[in-house]
Protein backbone atom coordinates (compact mmCIF):
# COMPACT_ATOMS: atom_id res chain seq x y z
CA UNK A 1 0.00 0.00 0.00
CA UNK A 2 1.12 3.48 -0.70
CA UNK A 3 2.31 5.09 2.80
CA UNK A 4 0.63 8.57 1.55
CA UNK A 5 -2.68 6.47 0.84
CA UNK A 6 -2.30 4.53 4.72
CA UNK A 7 -0.95 8.15 6.29
CA UNK A 8 -4.48 9.54 4.58
CA UNK A 9 -6.87 6.96 5.82
CA UNK A 10 -4.93 6.50 9.04
CA UNK A 11 -5.98 10.26 9.47
CA UNK A 12 -9.96 10.08 8.59
CA UNK A 13 -10.03 7.08 10.98
CA UNK A 14 -8.78 9.39 13.97
CA UNK A 15 -11.14 12.07 12.74
CA UNK A 16 -13.84 9.62 12.56
CA UNK A 17 -12.85 8.34 15.62
CA UNK A 18 -12.64 11.94 17.78
CA UNK A 19 -16.46 13.28 16.46
CA UNK A 20 -17.91 9.70 17.52
CA UNK A 21 -15.97 10.18 21.18
CA UNK A 22 -17.21 13.65 20.97
CA UNK A 23 -21.17 12.84 20.35
CA UNK A 24 -21.27 10.19 22.58
CA UNK A 25 -19.61 12.14 25.11
CA UNK A 26 -22.24 14.75 24.53
CA UNK A 27 -25.07 12.27 24.45
CA UNK A 28 -24.00 10.85 28.44
CA UNK A 29 -24.23 14.60 29.36
CA UNK A 30 -26.11 16.92 27.59
CA UNK A 31 -26.08 20.65 28.46
CA UNK A 32 -23.53 19.81 31.41
CA UNK A 33 -20.48 21.86 30.20
CA UNK A 34 -19.23 25.24 32.17
CA UNK A 35 -21.36 26.34 35.16
CA UNK A 36 -25.15 28.14 35.70
CA UNK A 37 -25.15 32.16 35.70
CA UNK A 38 -26.22 33.70 38.75
CA UNK A 39 -25.29 36.10 41.69
CA UNK A 40 -21.68 35.87 43.43
CA UNK A 41 -18.42 34.51 42.35
CA UNK A 42 -16.61 31.32 40.68
CA UNK A 43 -13.44 30.74 43.09
CA UNK A 44 -10.87 29.43 40.52
CA UNK A 45 -7.56 28.12 41.56
CA UNK A 46 -4.08 27.20 39.84
CA UNK A 47 -1.30 24.99 40.73
CA UNK A 48 2.22 24.43 38.85
CA UNK A 49 4.84 22.69 40.38
CA UNK A 50 8.28 22.27 38.33
CA UNK A 51 9.46 18.80 40.31
CA UNK A 52 12.17 20.35 42.39
CA UNK A 53 10.29 22.15 45.02
CA UNK A 54 9.58 25.14 43.02
CA UNK A 55 6.21 25.92 42.06
CA UNK A 56 3.31 28.76 42.16
CA UNK A 57 -0.52 28.21 43.59
CA UNK A 58 -2.47 31.07 42.93
CA UNK A 59 -6.69 31.43 43.88
CA UNK A 60 -9.30 34.15 42.00
CA UNK A 61 -12.79 35.02 42.10
CA UNK A 62 -14.41 35.60 38.52
CA UNK A 63 -18.41 36.78 38.76
CA UNK A 64 -20.66 34.08 37.84
CA UNK A 65 -22.79 36.49 35.60
CA UNK A 66 -21.75 36.77 32.28
CA UNK A 67 -22.38 40.16 31.66
CA UNK A 68 -20.45 41.34 34.96
CA UNK A 69 -17.13 39.00 33.47
CA UNK A 70 -17.39 40.25 30.16
CA UNK A 71 -16.93 44.04 31.96
CA UNK A 72 -13.78 43.09 33.03
CA UNK A 73 -11.76 43.08 29.86
CA UNK A 74 -13.18 46.16 28.51
CA UNK A 75 -10.45 48.93 29.33
CA UNK A 76 -11.29 51.56 32.22
CA UNK A 77 -10.25 54.22 30.20
CA UNK A 78 -12.65 53.06 27.24
CA UNK A 79 -15.81 55.47 26.08
CA UNK A 80 -19.36 54.30 26.66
Amino acid sequence: MDPVAFILILVVLIAVVAVALAVVSERQNPGKRGSAPGSGHHELHSRYTSGVGGGHERSWKVPRDPQEYAKLFIPKDSRK
